[in-house]
C-alpha cells in the first residue's frame, strides 16, 4: 500500500478527530488536507503512520484553538519551558482529546481544556501534561482545577471518576483480582448480551455480585480501553479491530451494569482510548 491509498483509509477517522476538536467540519477538513502535505513533505522515517497522522492532526487542531484564543488565557499560569512529551503519551492526547472536549469547547481555553480532559478524563499525570502543553506540573494542576471551576465539577479526588473505576475493573478481571472485582461491582449487577455477541460466545445474562466477579476473574487479558460515544468503556480487540465492547455503566462509583456489544454500528464508533497503541 503507497503512502497517498495510506492516507486515504485514515483520512475519515482524521477529519472526525479534527471535526469534534474544532467543532467545525469544513475547518477539520482543512486540518486534515494540511497534515497531508506535511506529510508529502516530511523526509523523517515514519514508524506507524496512524499515530503520526493523529499526532499531526490533533497539533493543527490546538494551533487553531490557540489562534481563536485571547493571550489572556494565560495570565495567573506560571510558564517554563519544558522537555517534549514521550511519543507515546502524545499520540495517545491526540484521540482522547477531541473527543473529550467536545463538551467543553466552549467554556475552556485551550490549554485548561487539554489539561482537565488529559487528567479528569483520561488519568494522565500532571508530570506527562506538563511536558505536553510545556509547563510545569504545578501549573498543569492549577489549569486542570481552574477548568473543573468554570465548569461545575467536582474534583476527582473526592471520589473514582467512571474511567477509573472501568479501568479498575479491567485490571481487576486481567489480574485474577477476585476480592478487588467484588468491590468494584455493585449488589445487584446484571450482564447481558446482544445477539451478535451472543453468537460469539458471551454469556446472554449473568445476574449478581458474585456471579458476574466468578465470570471476570481472571479473564479480559486482551480488553483494551476504549470510548463509545464519548463514554470509557472496554472492548475486547482481535487482530488489531474491536470484536466486542464491554459496555460498562458505572453508578455511585461501582459497576451496576454490563452489556457485551458486538453489533456492527456500534463497533464502528468505539475509539481507542490509548490513541491506537498499547501502552507499556
Amino acid at each position: 500500500m503507497d503512502v497517498t491509498e495510506a492516507f486515504e483509509g485514515e483520512r475519515p477517522r482524521l477529519v472526525g478527530i479534527a471535526a469534534r476538536v474544532l467543532d467545525d467540519p469544513a475547518e477539520a477538513e482543512d486540518v486534515v488536507q494540511q497534515a497531508w502535505l506535511r506529510l508529502h513533505g516530511t523526509t523523517a522515517e515514519i514508524e506507524s503512520l496512524p499515530a503520526w497522522l493523529t499526532t499531526v492532526t490533533t497539533r493543527l487542531c490546538l494551533d487553531r484553538l490557540r489562534a481563536r484564543t485571547p493571550l489572556a488565557e494565560d495570565v495567573g499560569i506560571e510558564v517554563e519551558a519544558g522537555a517534549a512529551g514521550d511519543p507515546a503519551d502524545e499520540v495517545a492526547l491526540a484521540d482522547t482529546v477531541g473527543i473529550a472536549l467536545q463538551v467543553v469547547l466552549e467554556r475552556l481555553f485551550p490549554r485548561e481544556r487539554v489539561a482537565f480532559v488529559l487528567h479528569d478524563s483520561f488519568g494522565f499525570d500532571f508530570s506527562t501534561i506538563a511536558a505536553v502543553l510545556e509547563t510545569t506540573p504545578a501549573a498543569a494542576r492549577k489549569l486542570a482545577s481552574r477548568a473543573r471551576a468554570k465548569i461545575g465539577q467536582p474534583d476527582p479526588q473526592d471520589g473514582l471518576a467512571d474511567w477509573q473505576v472501568v479501568d479498575a475493573f479491567m485490571a481487576a478481571a486481567r489480574g485474577g483480582d477476585l476480592q478487588r472485582l467484588l468491590q468494584l461491582l455493585a449488589p445487584d449487577v446484571g450482564v447481558r448480551a446482544d445477539a451478535a455477541a451472543a453468537g460469539l460466545g458471551t454469556p446472554e445474562r449473568l445476574d449478581g455480585r458474585q456471579e458476574v466477579a466468578a465470570f471476570f476473574n481472571g479473564s479480559a487479558s486482551a480488553a483494551l480501553p476504549v470510548l463509545l460515544r464519548d463514554r470509557p468503556v472496554a472492548a475486547w480487540f482481535h487482530r488489531g479491530h474491536a470484536r466486542v465492547v464491554f459496555d460498562i455503566t458505572v453508578i455511585d462509583g461501582v459497576v451496576a451494569r454490563i452489556t457485551f456489544r458486538a453489533d456492527a454500528d456500534v463497533l464502528a464508533q468505539v475509539v481507542r482510548r490509548d490513541g491506537g497503541m498499547r501502552r507499556q
